[in-house]
C-alpha cells in the first residue's frame, strides 16, 4: 500500500515526469495504444462558470480560478474536497523549480478514493500553462482522485495524450509558488513540506 501512495506522490515515473521528454514516452508505453498527437481545443468563448478558492499556507496564500465550464467533473471533483476541509493540514510536498509544486493531504488518503475520469487538455482546452492547477495521477490516465500541483512555466509535454487534467490557474500568488518551489528538496520532495493551512472557496465565487 505504500508503495502505491508513493508512487502517487509523485518522484518522478508515476504522476508527472520532470524530464519533459520522458513524459509523453512513459504514457505511451503504459496505454500500449496510438498516442500519436492530438489537436487541443479553444475554449468556446462566452461566459465561464468561475468558482475560486484560496490555499492558505505560511508562506503566503494563493488565490485560484476554476474553470467550471470547461472542467466541470475535475472541478466538482477538488471542490468536493475542499468542502469537506480534506486539504486542511496538508502539505505541498514536491517542488521542481521551473516545472511544478504539488500539493494534497496524504495523511487522510485511502485506498478507496473515488477516481476520476480524465478531462483531458485535447477535450477541454485547459492548457497546462504557467499558473495551471492540474490533478496528479499515476500512468493511469483515470486515477486521479486529490493531489494537485501547480505548473511553474508552460508545461507543453504535460497536454501531450493522454495528459494531465488542468482545471484553472493562479490569478494571485505566483510569487508564493515560486518561493515554495525555490525550497530546498531531496529528489524532488521538499526537507520540510510547506503546511496547507487550509483551502475555502471565496465566497461570492
Amino acid at each position: 500500500m505504500k508503495a502505491v501512495r508513493f508512487l502517487r506522490a509523485g518522484l518522478g515515473i508515476a504522476l508527472l515526469c520532470a524530464s519533459t521528454a520522458c513524459s509523453h514516452k512513459a504514457s505511451d508505453s503504459q496505454q500500449g495504444g496510438d498516442q500519436s498527437s492530438a489537436a487541443i481545443v479553444t475554449p468556446t468563448p462566452g461566459p465561464i462558470l468561475e468558482r475560486r478558492v484560496e490555499i492558505v499556507t505560511p508562506e503566503g496564500n494563493v488565490v485560484v480560478s476554476l474553470d467550471a465550464t470547461h472542467a466541470p467533473n475535475t472541478v466538482a471533483n477538488f471542490l468536493g474536497y475542499v468542502d469537506r476541509k480534506f486539504y486542511d493540514g496538508g502539505t505541498f510536498f514536491r517542488a521542481v523549480p521551473g516545472f511544478v509544486i504539488q500539493g494534497g493531504n496524504q495523511k487522510r488518503e485511502r485506498p478507496n478514493d473515488v477516481k476520476i475520469d480524465l478531462e483531458s487538455p485535447a477535450q477541454t482546452g485547459l492548457r497546462n500553462t504557467d499558473g495551471a492547477i492540474a490533478m496528479a495521477r499515476t500512468m493511469d490516465p483515470n486515477s486521479a482522485t486529490s493531489e494537485f500541483y501547480i505548473d511553474i512555466g508552460d508545461q507543453a509535454s504535460l497536454d501531450q495524450p493522454p495528459g494531465y487534467a488542468a482545471f484553472g490557474h493562479v490569478i494571485k500568488g505566483m510569487d508564493v509558488v515560486h518561493k515554495i518551489a525555490s525550497m530546498p528538496a531531496s529528489q524532488q520532495m521538499l526537507d520540510r513540506p510547506v503546511k496547507i493551512i487550509k483551502i475555502y472557496r471565496v465566497p461570492n465565487s
